[in-house]
């Protein structure tokens, strides 16, 4: 496979694989060129590497910025601004299960507490509250799990990772 290729198989992979972390096709893939790239890219690379509207590849460099994946990178004697993408693989993974948990946990653990006050005490009200006490429980404990995953490096997690697969 020419490297081209593996490129290219990348980026669309990684496009694909981006939907699963809640952000949409065409962020995954400039993130993965930008991953992959040796050096900063502008816009307008962007833009021509993906064949995607300057619209969408700004909004979406925004957002990735916004993620802390992409960082702009300014070259002396360059009027247009440049991308690089942050390439330590524990950092893209801790900022991608802080946005996720962001996104998705604390707002289910909000509506989980403003519901876990229903008043009653017929079997089909104390079951609700059972039902939603668990899921408080075990969404307030994979909130505190995820906070400790994101405040430990990545050697910490390996050797955790490892003793759990032993």
């Amino acid at each position: 496979m020419e490297l081209e290729e593996g490129k290219q198989k990348f980026i669309q992979s990684w496009g694909t694989l981006g939907s699963h972390w809640g952000i949409n096709r065409t962020m995954a893939q400039i993130h993965a060129l930008l991953l992959v790239s040796n050096e900063a890219l502008s816009a307008n690379n962007v833009m021509q590497e993906l064949n995607i509207s300057m619209g969408n590849t700004n909004m979406n460099i925004r957002a990735l910025m916004d993620w802390g994946l992409v960082y702009k990178e300014l070259k002396p004697g360059e009027r247009k601004d440049f991308y690089v993408a942050e390439k330590d693989m524990w950092e893209v993974v801790k900022k991608i299960i802080t946005q996720r948990k962001k996104k998705e946990l604390e707002p289910m653990l909000r509506v989980l507490e403003s519901i876990s006050n229903v008043e009653g005490t017929d079997p089909k009200t104390e079951e609700f509250k059972k039902v939603i006490g668990d899921l408080k429980l075990f969404s307030s404990k994979a909130d505190s799990a995820l906070d400790n995953l994101t405040k430990e490096d990545s050697n910490w997690f390996i050797g955790t990772f490892m003793r759990m697969i032993k």
